[in-house]
């Protein structure tokens, strides 16, 4: 659904602590995993709310060689009627539409960061490539929340950065709550991502050919990614969760030179305190 605490926070670990890595990872949770109070507990919030803690993101990214990386990061969240802050993520609530007894939809326009970038340090594969950056990325984004199921879909380009791409996500998420306390979210996401996205992660251009690493020009993919979140509210003010996802990547990833693996996975422990 949206990219999970938008989707709960998001929170991934590197060697190199200079201020913009530093800065990035403080990021990265959000952005992977961004997570509003009723995505977090499965409730609606009639008023303004807002949550602070940490969590740890552990992911493994599908590049040659790379190390898998795990990384401590803060939780943020605010929300009131008009606005949802998710870290890195700000959605401007549109006006609500009810449609009879077969649920409600929601508007709202977006802007996130994207901090999705790899340095040639990361993997030996990557040597000799120019490091790739993550941008600022605006879009829009609805959403159909019904007692079956919850449907959402988002697109977004990169209005500010290199790869000047665009997605597209369709997502289905649905929440069981078990004893009051627990919840139980499983979902299936297909993100589309336009060639110029594709191109600039996972291609290889003219001046980055080497023995190892051919000629190649990324087209448009579709991955399609499979998670689940468990959540524990302890009581009203403090809740844990942990979060779970595996994505299949799309040929056009795959048979990337860059790339040796088909699935890309994440795991995120969260704990969040409510005020």
């Amino acid at each position: 659904m949206q990219s999970l605490f938008s989707k709960a926070c998001s929170l991934p670990f590197r060697s190199h602590l200079s201020a913009p890595t530093v800065a990035a990872s403080l990021l990265v949770f959000w952005v992977a995993f961004p997570v509003s109070a009723e995505r977090v507990t499965g409730k609606e919030t009639a008023e303004s709310s807002w949550g602070l803690g940490a969590g740890v993101y552990s992911e493994q990214k599908a590049y040659i060689d790379v190390d898998r990386k795990n990384r401590v990061v803060p939780i943020l969240t605010f929300e009131n009627q008009y606005i949802r802050l998710t870290g890195p993520e700000l959605a401007f609530k549109l006006p609500s539409y009810e449609l009879s007894n077969l649920g409600r939809f929601d508007f709202s326009l977006v802007g996130k960061l994207d901090i999705n970038d790899y340095d040639e340090s990361d993997t030996q594969i990557l040597e000799g490539m120019e490091d790739r950056d993550g941008g600022f990325w605006a879009g829009a984004r609805v959403e159909w929340k019904s007692s079956l199921v919850d449907v959402s879909a988002e697109f977004v380009s990169e209005v500010a950065g290199d790869s000047e791409g665009s997605r597209f996500n369709l997502g289905i998420e649905k929440t069981w709550h078990f004893a009051e306390n627990y919840t139980f979210s499983p979902r299936v996401e297909v993100k589309w991502h336009d060639d110029k996205y594709v191109d600039y992660y996972y291609g290889v251009q003219a001046n980055e050919v080497n023995a190892d690493r051919s000629l190649y020009k990324g087209e448009a993919a579709i991955n399609i990614e499979v998670g689940a979140r468990v959540g524990y509210m302890i009581n009203q003010k403090h809740f844990m969760f942990l979060d779970a996802s595996v994505t299949s990547l799309a040929e056009e990833i795959k048979d990337s030179p860059l790339v040796d693996r088909s699935t890309e996975n994440n795991v995120l422990l969260g704990y969040i305190y409510r005020f």
